[in-house]
């Protein structure tokens, strides 16, 4: 396939502006001085890393949760689901403190942080809040009762650190088409 250096610098450029590549100047022929010539533009893969999904999964912090409670199971001989409950719930809670303070400006705060997980929440009746999308689907699918378990603690400590006395409560509650946790009225 044959593409035009104007076609190829473009798209290039594009994806040095969104961080997939870096961009540096070299002189290719050895020769330095005026009259040496512009340096050529060269590219190559960034050091960091790029992640993309949509929908918008967080397995990253799946692992993260997952990984912390098995080290401190093995540290102090902990069951690893009692672990995992604990630095999930942990987890949610450190998150919901964290954003705490920026949401409270927002009319909607809870709604808003689900929306910037990636949980795609939904308003039902009742106040009852739905999660379209699961940030750790694949992983769900697989280990269904470890990863919605996690989940619900996760949500349980972001609930309880951004609003200690809201009147919701995160739920199991297993539906096709939405995460298996459900945001209810106590």
């Amino acid at each position: 396939m044959n593409v035009s250096r104007s076609v190829a610098a473009f798209h290039l450029d594009k994806l040095a502006e969104a961080g997939v590549v870096e961009v540096t100047f070299e002189r290719r022929t050895g020769r330095a001085g005026p009259g040496a010539g512009r340096p050529s533009k060269m590219y190559r893969l960034a050091a960091g890393e790029l992640t993309a999904s949509m929908p918008e999964r967080h397995y990253d912090l799946a692992g993260q949760l997952l990984a912390t409670a098995v080290v401190d199971s093995t540290t102090d001989g902990t069951p690893v689901d009692q672990c995992l409950h604990r630095v999930a719930h942990a987890a949610g809670r450190a998150a919901g403190l964290e954003i705490a303070a920026e949401a409270a400006a927002e009319v909607e705060p809870l709604i808003h942080v689900l929306e910037r997980q990636g949980y795609e929440p939904c308003t039902l009746e009742d106040d009852e809040i739905a999660l379209s999308n699961c940030p750790f689907h694949r992983l769900a699918e697989d280990h269904r009762n470890l990863v919605c378990g996690m989940n619900l603690d996760y949500l349980s400590g972001l609930l309880e650190a951004m609003d200690p006395d809201s009147p919701l409560r995160a739920d199991l509650a297993p539906e096709p088409g939405y995460c298996c946790v459900r945001l209810r009225r106590s």
